[in-house]
This record gives structure tokens, sequence and C-alpha cells, in this order.
């Protein structure tokens, strides 16, 4: 990698794969993202990049000018990642019609691109988590889960996904998501419940086949997700690929493991989930990661409880 953008590259995945970089002496990075009002552009301390643009202005200097010139990848992880947002219209701006551009310029100038997608796409899981099965009978349960779909099915249709890649990142959470408001993992908002209460609320089951807090999701430490990723796009794996640990772990682990790191006895309350969740609502997901593996991938994965207590400590190191 000579000259990289990473889109999405103040948020959660994108700084920490701009950290990544950084540790691989690579500094001549265009950041990308919607800074807005929100504290995210505390994620950009420390890094090392050569230019900031925000998203609007990059989106029209890639179909106006020359920008993308010499630049030999791109990392595509800017959208809206909202679970719960309803403006259909702007998803499709946003995650569907930015991406197409984006893709075809990138395709156009042989620059390496890679995108996120999401295991949103697999919704409630009847079709199962595999990334090398056909992907036009999946039904994602939002929007912001079709959006990303609708996407995926555009590039097969293409014929892109010979030449580029998309990655479905499951359960991420980790340091740089503290901007992210309700859509912060349950780590964090466990670990900011736990300190000022001593108390972690987690939502009841609605299943009779899962008990409370027995929900299970596939939870991926955030520099593992940065790895992977800098792995497939550095190697040119081209495809679709599942970004998570392949290990189904319930709720009520996780908490377990909070309450460890935080040092505290635990103390779990289950809560009634709002209405307008219960049908979109995940009980199970389990990343199948055998075409990852094939791929050549060895870093291996962040077990859960080593992963948690890594985070609550830089989580503390940021307080002092």
């Amino acid at each position: 990698m000579k000259r990289v953008i990473v889109t999405g590259g103040a948020g959660l995945i994108g700084s920490n794969i701009v950290r990544l970089l950084n540790e691989q002496g690579i500094s001549d990075i265009l950041v990308v993202d919607h800074l807005g009002t929100s504290s995210k552009w505390k994620n950009l301390r420390g890094l090392e990049y050569s230019d900031y643009l925000e998203k609007e202005e990059f989106l029209q200097k890639v179909q106006t000018t020359d920008i993308l010139k010499d630049y030999s990848h791109i990392f595509h992880l800017g959208a809206c990642s909202s679970t719960t947002e309803t403006d259909a219209s702007y998803l499709i701006r946003n995650n569907y019609e930015y991406t197409k551009i984006l893709a075809e310029e990138s395709l156009r100038r042989k620059i390496q691109f890679l995108y996120a997608s999401s295991a949103a796409t697999y919704g409630e899981g009847q079709f199962g988590y595999d990334d090398k099965a056909p992907i036009h009978p999946l039904k994602p349960l939002n929007m912001y889960g079709y959006s990303k779909h609708m996407f995926d099915l555009y590039a097969l249709r293409k014929g892109f996904l010979d030449k580029i890649t998309g990655v479905k990142y499951f359960n991420i959470f980790g340091f740089g998501e503290a901007h992210k408001g309700d859509m912060r993992s349950v780590v964090l908002k466990g670990y900011e419940q736990i300190s000022s209460e001593g108390k972690l609320k987690l939502f009841k089951s609605y299943r009779p086949d899962y008990k409370d807090g027995e929900q299970k999701r596939d939870f991926l430490y955030v520099k593992d997700a940065a790895k992977i990723s800098l792995f497939l796009l550095e190697n040119s794996k081209f495809g679709l690929y599942n970004v998570g640990r392949g290990q189904a772990e319930t709720w009520n682990s996780l908490a377990s493991a909070l309450f460890k790191a935080l040092g505290k006895p635990e103390n779990i309350e289950y809560m009634e989930m709002p209405e307008s969740l219960k049908a979109k609502y995940q009980y199970y997901t389990k990343a199948e990661t055998q075409k990852l593996i094939s791929s050549g991938y060895k870093e291996g994965f962040t077990d859960l409880e080593t992963a948690i207590a890594d985070y609550v400590d830089l989580l503390k190191k940021e307080e002092e």
C-alpha cells in the first residue's frame, strides 16, 4: 500500500484501520468522514494522515476532479450504520448510491477497493450465515441491512465481486465507538452502566427457545476487524467475506466478562424491548469463517473475555 483512502476514517473501524496502517509505516492517508457535531473527531487524535475531507466534498471531487489519481487502495467504510434509521431514501443515497459511484471509479482506475457490507444482510438467519452461499434469498430485517444488501446484489450483477472486496462485519465493539450514541455496543453501554449504577440492563427474550440474556451474537473485537480488513485488501482477496469470530456467545457471557473486567459482582437486570425492535431483533448470529481462513488469514481472533478486558483498560486510561 502506498496512498490510501479511508472513508468513515474517524469511525470505530475506520480509525482502527488508520492506526494499524500507521503502525505499518503508512501515513499518506486521506481520511473522509462526516464529523458534524459529534465527538467522532476525538478518534483522529494521535493518528497520522495526509488530509481530511467531509464526505460530500469528497464525493463531489470524485465525480468532477482527478482526486483519486495515484491512490492505490480504498477502504470504503463510510455509511449510516444506524439499524433504527427509518429514512429509506437517505440510506439509499448514503449507503447504496455513494458506494456505487466510488466502486465504479475505483474499478475504472484499477484501485484496490474494499467496502463495508454487514451481517445485517442475513436477516434473522433463516438462510444461514454462510458467505459462500447465494445472496439473492436473504431478507434483512431493517432498512439499514437492506441498503447494504442492495449494493451486494448490484456488485454481483455487475460482476464487480471478482474485482472488489465486500466485508460483512458482525457485532464489532471496541475503542472508538463513543460517538455512536444509541448505536454504541452493549460493552460500552455496560461499562458506563456498571461504573455508575453497579448493574447492567439487557433485553428480555420473547422467544421460548431463548431464556433472558441467552440470545446469541458473534462478537468481534475491532482490532481484529481492522486486521482482517487490511489482510483482505492488501492480499487482493475479492468477493464477499464474513468478518466475525465464528463463535456465537450469549449476552450473559458478555456481561460476565464485563463485570469481571471491572472487578464488580454480577448484577443483570432484564428489561422490556421496545415494540419497534421486537420484529427486527436477531436472536442468533454466527459467522461462517471457513472462507476467510481458507484465504490465508492466520492471525486468529481475540476471545471475548480478553477483548473486553483490553477494551475496559483502554476506557479507563481515557478517563485518567
